[in-house]
């Protein structure tokens, strides 16, 4: 009984301050932006994050499984085989039914983990037909950013400084040009990088795909609403690899092709190949 007592004293701090810590998220679930304090992924806003979310909720239900299972094993052996409870010890040094259902269980579990993760690798890969493509390369320390369909358009999108941000603006994800995608389009995304390697990742889209020097790597994604997306460079590319962040507006595809109208006006290209904007920025 007094083990059980410490172990409690123990155990209920450490209840207390996760379900507390879980109480503050709570608000930040209805909020597709990143929030302090989130435990949780953002709210998925494509088809492959839904996926993603439903086999982070499976695991977590393992994992959980597991943990409660050795813990209770624990507490178990501690109170059922201690010194007074188990004054002589067993020498017990085989048993031929623990020792297979050690090794059968771990490898059951391994399959029930290994199906979907692999049907979701296979869903995040490629797909088919695509109805657009958006093709990106990393430099040190931006975002270039190329519309194959629309005549080549292409821009660069660069961070906008903290002195510079509008009220609403999150720092360090704000760029001074957004990546515009329609909603309920299929994208096809091609990745490469012009100097190191980078990883253009967008968490509510589940998006993450390494940018390789020499090599396009492709993905593709599907967002399900209308509204503003953030994410940053996830891979150490050099002194300013945190002011690196991504933003796409996602508008309805009426509004798409009116912003590719203008935007093939204001990123006209210059001779070199270098949008007039980013050569604007980088006079002053």
């Amino acid at each position: 009984m007094l083990v059980t007592k410490k172990l409690a004293a123990l155990v209920a701090p450490l209840v207390a301050v996760l379900l507390s810590t879980a109480l503050m998220a709570i608000p930040s679930l209805a909020n597709a932006a990143p929030q302090p304090w989130e435990l949780n992924f953002q709210p998925a806003k494509s088809p492959v994050m839904h996926e993603v979310a439903a086999f982070h909720n499976l695991l977590l239900v393992v994992i959980t499984l597991i943990t409660i299972f050795v813990v209770g094993l624990l507490i178990y052996a501690l109170i059922r085989f201690n010194r007074k409870a188990n004054p002589v010890p067993s020498k017990t040094a085989h048993n031929t039914l623990i020792e297979i259902l050690w090794t059968v269980l771990p490898i059951m579990i391994l399959v029930i983990i290994a199906v979907p993760s692999f049907k979701l690798l296979y869903f995040a890969d490629r797909v088919e037909n695509p109805e657009m493509t958006l093709k990106i390369t990393g430099y040190q320390w931006y975002w270039g950013y190329e519309y194959p369909d629309a005549d080549g358009l292409s821009f660069d999108a660069i961070i906008v400084a903290d002195e510079d941000l509008k009220e609403g603006q999150p720092r360090l994800l704000t760029t001074d040009n957004a990546i515009v995608l329609p909603v309920d389009t299929t994208v096809q995304i091609l990745v490469t990088s012009a100097d190191v390697l980078h990883s253009w990742a967008m968490p509510p889209l589940g998006v993450k795909l390494d940018a390789v020097p020499g090599r396009l790597n492709e993905t593709w994604l599907k967002i399900d609403e209308p509204g503003m997306y953030y994410g940053q460079c996830s891979e150490l590319c050099g002194t300013d690899h945190g002011f690196m962040p991504i933003m796409i507006r996602a508008v309805s595809k009426e509004e798409f092709q009116a912003w590719l109208v203008k935007a093939k006006e204001e990123f006209a290209m210059r001779d070199d190949g270098r949008p007039l904007r980013l050569a604007a920025v980088a006079a002053e």
